[in-house]
């Protein structure tokens, strides 16, 4: 009875452990989640084009300052059947989503040059440019969340569920040894 006690706590215990692993092993710790940034006021030198109605307006960016390699949240109005937004040597062209404000997330290419900048929104049934200035930093953003951690990879975290595996395993072989009656005692 206790062998079977002891097999079932050990097989209990391995199934946690692989289910709370799990987690880990999904996250894709190329793109982390950073907590919201509030976004930056309105620039003057964003906003609405000039000479007419019907294109995109009110552009935001959030953040405002961003750092070579990071991701930046754009949105603007105006443009409900979609658009894309640019900046020439800083990311690539980005679908922004069709709707009453439509949404793109850009990434900031490693290699894009520091300081004060400016990207456009297209809007696919207008002709019309809206602009709005950002600003990229130098060097590579700390990785936010749960105190700048990153959580084990896939392989890490296969090798610690063998890992784990195995001394179940192990326990109850030295469990089942330990029962086995000696030859010669009744």
């Amino acid at each position: 009875m206790r062998v079977l006690r002891a097999l079932t706590v050990t097989a209990a215990a391995t199934c946690a452990a692989i289910a709370l692993s799990a987690p880990f092993a999904s996250a894709n710790p190329g793109n982390p989640v950073s907590p919201a940034i509030p976004a930056a006021p309105a620039n003057p030198a964003g906003g609405p084009p000039s000479g007419g109605n019907g294109g995109p307006s009110n552009v935001t960016v959030n953040p405002y300052s961003v750092h070579q390699g990071s991701t930046m949240q754009v949105s603007a109005a105006g443009c409900g059947h979609g658009g894309i937004v640019f900046s020439h040597g800083n990311f690539p062209q980005t679908n922004l989503s069709a709707g009453s404000i439509g949404f793109a997330t850009v990434r900031i290419f490693n290699h894009a040059s520091p300081g004060h900048h400016t990207l456009s929104v297209k809007c696919h049934d207008n002709s019309l440019v809206a602009t709005h200035r950002f600003t990229i930093l130098d060097g590579r953003g700390a990785q936010g969340g749960l105190g700048g951690s990153l959580g084990p990879s896939t392989a890490e975290t296969a090798i610690g569920a063998s890992l784990v595996g195995a001394a179940a395993l192990g326990a109850g072989a030295h469990v089942m040894r330990r029962r086995r009656p000696i030859r010669g005692r009744a």
